[in-house]
């Protein structure tokens, strides 16, 4: 493991029993010496404390953590205060997104930034370079995005606002990554770019997902996993096998880590950490 990083996503929990399963989950995973760990941040801020109470949490275990912040429906003052409390934590990590409008918010709730280059561009002029500042990347290119060109020209603006590196939206088809980066070195761009990785665990839910957020999940990889039904060992082998390939092909290929999104469960990524070591 030591030529690429790993990292972790989280998701703040609802209630007091998925805190206790993610402590014992982020305890698992603290095992393999993760660069950071990250905790997404809700539609709207909607779960902003929740956030910051398990950031507070990793941070006072002496573990890197990078808190998610969103545009929509934030403000500057808002913003720069969550900063402050951050940087009291010994947080030195941001990742810095656009974010989703929750069902139901209009268009005024979009908030004082309009793209994630804005925000960007004001943590920078608020703590200066006291963050690192994680930005989003899509292989595949945003469903929201008029074209591939306008897609990696929003990229490029968020690298000119400050960004120093960006995760990617999670993918099953390594060359959509390795034509991505190829495009942005083409275009100036050379942070490091770090690879999503999202485990197969459950057919329905990654569906689901993939649905939402435009991530494509290959016709052959679909076909298998609809032909196994509700058989979830199968399916389980299935993902680990997909996915652990997918990973050493990006790793072989420079990627320069791999960042797990977990659902805040330990054993489908240590699978895959673990089949890689």
């Amino acid at each position: 493991m030591s030529d690429f990083s790993i990292s972790y996503e989280f998701f703040p929990p609802n209630t007091p029993i998925g805190r206790e399963k993610l402590r014992a989950v982020r305890t698992e995973l603290a095992t393999t010496a993760p660069e950071f760990f990250s905790v997404t941040y809700g539609a709207g801020g909607a779960t902003q404390e929740k956030t910051f109470d398990v950031v507070a949490e990793i941070a006072a275990t002496g573990s890197s953590v990078a808190p998610h912040l969103s545009c929509v429906g934030s403000t500057r003052e808002a913003i720069g205060a969550l900063l402050d409390r951050y940087r009291a934590l010994g947080v030195r990590r941001i990742v810095a997104l656009r974010g989703d409008a929750p069902s139901g918010f209009g268009a005024g709730a979009v908030g004082e930034f309009r793209y994630a280059s804005d925000l960007v561009s004001f943590i920078r002029e608020h703590s200066g370079r006291h963050f690192t500042i994680e930005v989003a990347a899509y292989p595949e290119f945003h469903p929201q995005a008029r074209s591939p060109a306008d897609d990696l020209a929003a990229f490029a603006a968020k690298v000119r606002a400050g960004a120093d590196r960006a995760i990617t939206q999670y993918f099953y088809n390594a060359d959509a990554y390795f034509r991505f980066r190829d495009d942005a070195v083409a275009a100036g761009i050379e942070v490091p770019i770090i690879p999503g990785i999202m485990p197969i665990n459950n057919y329905a839910q990654l569906a689901r997902f993939s649905d939402n957020c435009g991530a494509e999940i290959p016709r052959w990889i679909r076909w298998r996993l609809a032909a196994m039904a509700d058989d979830a060992a199968a399916i389980r082998a299935f993902g680990l096998e997909v996915v652990t390939d997918l990973c050493r092909r990006l790793v072989a290929g420079g990627a320069p880590g791999l960042h797990f999104y977990t659902l805040n469960q330990a054993e489908p990524t240590l699978s895959i950490v673990r089949a890689l070591t």
